[in-house]
């Protein structure tokens, strides 16, 4: 089972590494930079990042932490 510090351990890393929040529903979520993630007690809102950098996040995905089956690791960009 997730737990909310499992995903803040992840976010508050240094440095940074870019992971993937897996659901049960088979969908998945890149939080390529730590500010993109905001971990509540019962979900994680991502925010999904535009192409251009210098924008804020297009939108928002509300992840219950019921439903993260896991945390998978990505290769860092660059």
């Amino acid at each position: 089972m997730i737990r909310p510090e499992d995903i803040l351990n992840l976010t508050r890393r240094r440095p940074f590494a870019p992971f993937r929040i897996h659901m049960s529903d088979g969908s998945s979520f890149e939080v390529r930079h730590p500010e993109l993630a905001m971990v509540l007690q019962s979900r994680v809102v991502i925010g999904v990042p535009p192409a251009d950098p210098e924008r804020p996040p297009k939108e928002l995905q509300f992840c219950s932490i019921l439903h993260i089956t896991r945390l998978e690791e990505l290769p860092a960009a660059g």
